[in-house]
């Protein structure tokens, strides 16, 4: 367990940004009194004299490189000057204690440089709010943690802030500020309006085969970021995936991702939400690497294609089965020692035979089944990784030159990917043209033909009950 004084201390040490609201305690975790600087010169970095009588005159622009702020910052007024008579010259560091007092003048860390608005979501741990920062009029989430008195931070909070300000990536949420209370932390992000569930349910679950694309690449971009850093998310799925009003996508929610540069010998299998965890994790593996992820975006990538959950399992059997059902049971052959594994024998699954995805995803071209089958492997050394997967011929019609971007620029910036973005079919568009269209046609045809028509919307929509009522009318009646 952690008690508030070390959680507030731990955190503050992970993000240099962080602020203090108590003066008596550094946001570095050391006291004022055991440095060597007075109270004074850490509270205000104004009151520190310099030698030189005739200071630079510095813009905002340089305000900004210097304390690395937010463009559109709104800077107190006279705080240039203040600035300008007390900073080290520029080519001379900034240090540790006086950014943080400058950081602390223009309003970082304190509670009152953001307004709060709606309530967006509430957990276990946290509240979720849409706020307005002061600072720079901008939209902000704030997340609110609340502490317990003898616990202090839970270690997922301290976990997402000491990963999330290394990950600097324009398809990963932003961290803006940090700031703590006795009874609460609070995490600053970035704003965006809605995340992939809320965006297929705004489909109506059908969404453009060109979006769906643009998503897979945008996904797939940020996570080669954090493999390359040895950094695990742990935890996929369309809710920890946020999208903005521009078709931006951005990975969130790391209370779960786990830097794998540090040392451990075995990982925790009670990770990932059970209908995007892989099956070697469903059968209790502990050793597991950056696969663990490509998995859940193989069922990622089918939900967006079609509109419904891959493997909706209830429980680790039935998701179990629900994955042996569509992939087929694994053999020594497609998984390589499946059958000396004690889980998978407990089980005694039936030998079900693999069904080409495409069966259940008819949307999905050639070379987006190939890319899916790629995800989806048994084993997890098999598995294409998510810089390969960038690569793979799916995304070609996207051009070169996203191949090229830097980490810092959107995908949105590449010339003429964006012109096609929309929000979604509508789904009562696409039901009035299909009712329309079978009306017509019904008409024309007899009962035999009627009856394969239904088949074969029964195969391809078995999760759509409508159809199954639609077609089990009697067919001498074309009224009904």
């Amino acid at each position: 367990s952690y008690t508030n004084e070390y959680s507030a201390a731990h955190i503050a040490e992970v993000c240099t940004c962080i602020v203090h609201e108590n003066v008596k305690m550094g946001s570095d975790g050391e006291s004022d009194q055991a440095s060597g600087t007075s109270s004074d010169e850490v509270q205000s970095p104004v009151r520190v004299r310099m030698r030189n009588n005739h200071p630079r005159r510095i813009s905002n622009e340089d305000i900004n490189k210097r304390l690395s702020l937010p463009v559109d910052i709104r800077l107190p007024e006279g705080y240039l000057e203040k600035f300008a008579m007390n900073s080290p010259p520029f080519d001379k560091p900034l240090s540790r204690r006086l950014r943080r007092a400058s950081l602390s003048e223009i309003g970082f860390g304190k509670l009152e440089t953001y307004i709060k608005l709606d309530k967006l979501g509430e957990g276990t741990y946290a509240t979720v709010f849409k706020g307005r920062s002061k600072l720079t009029d901008s939209l902000v989430a704030l997340k609110e943690i609340r502490l317990e008195h003898e616990e202090g931070a839970p270690c997922t909070a301290i976990r997402e802030v000491s990963l999330l300000k290394d990950l600097k990536h324009a398809n990963i949420v932003t961290l803006h500020d940090i700031i703590h209370t006795d009874k609460c932390l609070t995490l600053v992000f970035e704003y965006l309006e809605r995340d992939l569930k809320q965006y297929m349910d705004d489909c109506g679950n059908i969404m453009s085969v060109h979006n769906v694309k643009i998503f897979l690449f945008q996904l797939l971009r940020g996570l080669a970021y954090c493999h390359r850093r040895k950094v695990l998310h742990r935890d996929l799925k369309p809710q920890n995936l946020l999208i903005n009003d521009k078709g931006e996508l951005k990975l969130a929610d790391f209370g779960l991702a786990r830097a794998k540069s540090v040392p451990t010998k075995t990982y925790s299998n009670e990770v990932v939400t059970l209908w995007y965890r892989p099956p070697d994790v469903l059968l209790g593996s502990t050793e597991y690497t950056t696969s663990i992820d490509m998995w859940g975006v193989g069922c990622i990538f089918y939900e967006m294609i079609t509109g419904r959950p891959l493997f909706p399992g209830s429980t680790v059997e039935d998701e179990l089965h629900l994955i042996f059902r569509i992939l087929g049971t694994p053999s020594e052959e497609s998984w390589p020692g499946v059958s000396t594994s004690e889980e998978f024998k407990t089980y005694n699954f039936p030998r079900y035979r693999a069904e080409p995805l495409v069966n259940h995803a008819p949307r999905i071209d050639s070379d987006g089944h190939d890319l899916i089958n790629q995800l989806l492997q048994f084993e997890a050394k098999r598995r294409v990784s998510a810089e390969d997967a960038l690569r793979h011929p799916y995304f070609r019609s996207l051009g070169e030159q996203v191949q090229r971007l830097s980490d810092s620029k959107d995908v949105k910036k590449c010339s003429g990917l964006f012109s096609c973005f929309d929000s979604g079919i509508s789904l009562i568009q696409v039901l009035d043209s299909v009712h329309n269209f079978l009306f017509n046609w019904i008409m024309q045809i007899n009962e035999t033909q009627m009856s394969w028509v239904g088949f074969q919307f029964n195969r391809y929509m078995p999760r759509v009950p409508d159809f199954t009522i639609f077609f089990s009318v009697n067919h001498s009646d074309t009224t009904n």
